[in-house]
């Protein structure tokens, strides 16, 4: 295990678990072999409601996202102390007025989109963040785009969920296929991103036809906004899936939060290679 791995799994400790393990080690109570292992144990930790993966950053790229559909007040406001005790930055996802407005009170420093039902807890404020070094960092540059105003509550999910990932996100709304002309006067918030999300519902045309002017990946998301034929999104999803347009590809009905994390996933690996290069052409 590298120095990297090591700080990692130290790192995804709580204070109280490493001073419990050394007061054990200087006791005698554990070995200097036991105290290590200790310290490179499982990163998953058991809340009785979830089971916390406090390794999913290192493996993945970003740390666990909550799904907050379905979960008690009590559940989240655990797994949100556990994941603050360790210094992640909080993402929850399909979160109610009624879920939001018990933790808001708990959680000061929370921000909840309700439109986009994203609730995010940041380690650093915004003026910390760009004040800081990540702020001085390359990033990666993502625009969503929604073909119309309807389809907004999933656009702003894969919102701050890009934001969460740390890329810089530009939202262009209502260009769909009806008013083609409001799609090209727009073009230009497109030409220069890492990777463009286009949600979209009814016969979900507008990813192929950006897919057409852009020279990154799209990521389509179909919403279920439509009418009978629609059939809550699977032809939307199905004109996508048969986009003849090469750079598509295509997550679930209304998974905001899937098309926004891949975007991020894809926005922050350009900007390293971006800093990589302009890093080799310093030298």
């Amino acid at each position: 295990m590298g120095f990297w791995q090591e700080y990692q799994s130290v790192a995804n400790h709580s204070e109280q678990e490493i001073h419990a393990l050394a007061a054990d080690y200087v006791a005698g109570k554990l070995s200097l072999t036991q105290f290590l292992s200790g310290l490179r144990s499982s990163t998953i930790i058991d809340l009785g409601e979830a089971q916390i993966d406090y390794d999913r950053a290192r493996r993945c790229g970003f740390p666990e996202v909550v799904f907050a559909e379905g979960k008690t007040i009590e559940a989240l406001q655990k797994i949100f102390r556990a994941l603050r005790e360790r210094g992640v930055d909080v993402l929850a996802t399909r979160v109610t007025s009624e879920q939001a407005a018990a933790l808001l009170p708990e959680f000061s420093e929370a921000r909840y989109n309700a439109m986009g039902r994203t609730f995010r807890i940041p380690v650093f404020s915004d003026a910390e963040a760009d004040s800081g070094a990540a702020g001085r960092e390359e990033k990666g540059r993502v625009t969503i785009v929604t073909a119309g105003t309807s389809d907004l509550p999933v656009a702003e999910e894969a919102r701050e969920t890009a934001l969460w990932t740390g890329a810089e996100v530009t939202l262009v709304q209502d260009v769909g296929v009806a008013g083609p002309h409001r799609l090209r006067a727009n073009l230009h918030l497109m030409e220069n991103a890492d990777v463009v999300v286009v949600v979209a519902g009814m016969e979900g045309a507008l990813p192929s036809v950006v897919g057409g002017f852009v020279s990154c990946p799209v990521i389509g998301v179909p919403t279920s906004v439509g009418y009978g034929a629609s059939f809550g999104g699977v032809a939307a999803l199905l004109s996508m899936l048969n986009s003849c347009a090469a750079n598509v590809t295509v997550v679930n009905i209304d998974a905001g939060f899937k098309g926004g994390y891949i975007a991020g996933l894809i926005a922050r690996n350009a900007a390293k290679a971006r800093a990589a290069l302009a890093s080799a052409g310093k030298r």
